[in-house]
């Protein structure tokens, strides 16, 4: 935590003591529970595939995803901006498909953050920067529901990462306060502003490391295989 009061609404109940156990696990999804949706490493596999101009294709991603991220853009709106925008010989269905195709699951981090849960009895709420349509598959393609008790996506909420407002949202929605909250997350910018709010935070570099710190902030762990 910062040293300064963290920013919370006003008229917010009195924080419990830094100490306090933790009852609810905030998570990112791609780079902690599965790969990024649509990474750069995905997008220029994309252009080597489909035969397209990377930096074209790159700068348009730039100037349209955050508002596809945000749910102002469906799919396909995004697709036609950054894709389509020329004549191609494949379709939006051929190319949907290989984006949701990019998509795959960690398992052992999957089986860690389960048995964390299980162990402790916490809530699971994820915080994360996805859009749509390629959240509605990875969702449902790798089971997320069987064990996420509330998902706070960028673009169900209309806002996103860096933005304090959605780790507020999620402090709301799961009715916790930050200093009764853990949250992982591979990027350290999304951290550093969930701790700034006094949520308890950690980058998320590996499952061992992961592991450790889930220890030390009180958390019964399973054992390592």
């Amino acid at each position: 935590m910062t040293d300064s009061a963290p920013d919370l609404l006003p008229g917010s109940l009195p924080l419990p003591p830094a100490d306090a156990p933790i009852t609810t696990l905030f998570t990112d999804v791609g780079g902690v529970l599965l790969t990024n949706g649509w990474d750069r490493k995905a997008r220029r596999l994309a252009c080597d595939t489909f035969h397209l101009d990377y930096e074209d294709i790159d700068e348009r991603h730039h100037l349209s995803f955050d508002t596809y991220e945000e749910g102002k853009l469906t799919l396909d709106q995004y697709l036609d901006q950054v894709i389509f925008h020329a004549p191609r010989s494949f379709s939006h269905a051929d190319f949907r498909t290989f984006m949701y195709a990019q998509s795959q699951p960690y398992p052992d981090m999957i089986a860690l953050v389960k048995a964390v849960k299980q162990l402790n009895q916490l809530r699971l709420v994820v915080v994360s920067n996805e859009g749509r349509e390629l959240t509605t598959h990875r969702v449902e393609q790798f089971g997320l529901r069987e064990f996420v008790d509330a998902f706070i996506f960028s673009s169900f909420v209309h806002f996103r990462k860096p933005d304090a407002d959605i780790y507020r949202l999620a402090l709301d929605v799961s009715q916790e306060s930050p200093t009764q909250s853990l949250y992982i997350d591979d990027r350290p910018l999304f951290v550093q502003i969930a701790n700034s709010l006094g949520i308890r935070s950690f980058v998320h570099s590996g499952l061992e490391s992961t592991r450790t710190k889930f220890a030390a902030y009180g958390l019964k762990v399973p054992p390592a295989v």
